[in-house]
């Protein structure tokens, strides 16, 4: 049994109170991510038609593809102070239908400002999406639960590439002018668009805190507010004072965190924008195919985060999770690199990088929460994500002017490869105040 105050609280009772969370909001979130992320990366499979028929350059769409992550840098943190004010159910759903309308706005693209306004745009409506997730999980989860939790919402991110691949690869394939529209208009407009009615269902099914919930009992909301309450007080404690903002960007691990994650968004982001052409350059020019074998890597990503993410719950560690990932990710991408690889091999190269720097997300928002607490816990995620995430920019921009200057793929999955293997080794030297569980 465990305790909740001086009372004694059965822990089936905990148990089904949790699972009746995960079962109510999981669901919802992972959708949402799934759609948003496949409205972030589905311009590397518009890119097989697209780049053509405007005549970009691989620099260009580069540019255009990591633009939006400039976006994202500038909003992110403002973005996650608003979720704190408005709540999460009317802010999230409202971030959801503009950047579906805004997503399905693409296939208007004519020029490469056209397409970079659009792009960053996009970055900016979308900023406060995940990081208003991961902080409105802690809303309702503590420590103990939070990695099984992020790992089961950010397994979206490799199962956007199993189904946005096979549903790009199918539209580009079947669409191609029909209704007097490119496949790559019809691959924006149709991808688009559901994230707008994921946004309306948001904002009638989301509750933003337990207290609010309806469908707990009196029982279950108070048990979940009473372990919250616990785990804030002991963070306080061990810092003897309560997070104020100011206090996330004073922590030398969230600097750390920053470097670590820039390193892993770098091989993650590398992978989601160039991977179809990597396929129609190794193996096959046919879209459907394409789609259809970039199922692979992001099908073994989903098993690997969830495996990483359960292990660590069980045995409370986080680090060496996150670094021994890494180093497997790094490791792979030098292995594509090989020159002359043939076509599967590469592929199978990739399929192992892509497991193992999505492994690392796994558990790796873990770690600021951990020590974080109240308002610096939102800030402290926002900046992480946000100085995390320029690396979406500038991922694809190098990977498109070396290849412009190189017409190869070697030089860019190199630089891939040494930026996860940097993240990894930076890892273990993390030291932040353990918090210990409530009981």
């Amino acid at each position: 049994m465990a305790a909740t105050g001086s009372v004694r609280i059965p822990q089936d009772f905990e148990n089904n109170t949790y699972r009746t969370v995960t079962a109510r909001l999981l669901p919802l979130l992972f959708i949402c991510y799934i759609l948003a992320y496949i409205d972030r990366v589905n311009v590397g499979f518009a890119k097989l038609e697209m780049q053509q028929d405007l005549g970009m350059s691989d620099s260009v769409y580069g540019a255009g593809a990591g633009i939006f992550f400039i976006g994202y840098f500038f909003f992110e943190v403002p973005a996650n102070m608003l979720l704190q004010k408005l709540g999460a159910r009317r802010w999230l759903g409202s971030i959801m239908i503009f950047w579906g309308l805004v997503s399905a706005s693409t296939m208007f693209v004519r020029t490469a400002g056209s397409f970079y306004t659009l792009r960053l745009l996009l970055g900016v409506v979308e900023s406060g999406f995940f990081p208003g997730v991961i902080l409105y999980l802690t809303f309702w989860y503590t420590r103990r639960h939070r990695a099984q939790m992020v790992a089961m919402f950010m397994t979206a991110i490799p199962l956007s590439g199993v189904v946005g691949g096979a549903l790009s690869g199918w539209i580009l394939k079947n669409m191609i002018s029909t209704g007097g529209l490119r496949g790559w208009q019809w691959l924006f407009l149709l991808e688009g668009l559901p994230s707008v009615l994921a946004g309306i269902a948001a904002i009638a099914f989301l509750e933003d805190s337990p207290r609010q919930a309806k469908w707990l009992s009196a029982a279950q909301q108070k048990l979940l507010v009473d372990r919250l309450a616990a785990e804030e007080h002991i963070k306080a404690r061990e810092v003897n004072h309560s997070h104020r903002m100011t206090d996330a960007f004073r922590s030398p691990a969230v600097w750390l965190l920053c470097v670590v994650y820039f390193g892993f968004v770098m091989g993650n982001y590398g992978l989601g924008f160039w991977l179809p052409q990597i396929i129609s350059e190794t193996i096959t020019k046919d879209p459907f195919h394409i789609g259809l074998l970039s199922m692979i890597p992001w099908g073994m990503a989903a098993i690997s985060m969830y495996a990483v993410g359960h292990h660590s719950d069980r045995t409370g560690e986080r680090r060496w999770h996150i670094a021994i990932a890494g180093l497997a990710g790094a490791t792979a991408f030098a292995v594509s690199a090989i020159p002359g690889i043939p076509g599967f091999a590469g592929l199978a190269a990739l399929t192992v990088a892509a497991a193992g720097v999505n492994a690392t997300v796994a558990t790796f928002w873990c770690l600021p929460t951990g020590f974080l607490s109240s308002t610096a816990a939102a800030a402290g995620i926002a900046w992480i994500n946000s100085v995390g995430n320029l690396a979406g920019y500038v991922s694809p921009f190098l990977v498109g002017r070396i290849r412009d200057a190189t017409h190869s793929m070697l030089y860019p999955l190199l630089l891939l490869a040494g930026c996860s293997f940097v993240a990894a080794a930076v890892v273990p030297t993390i030291r932040a105040r353990r918090v210990k569980e409530p009981s």
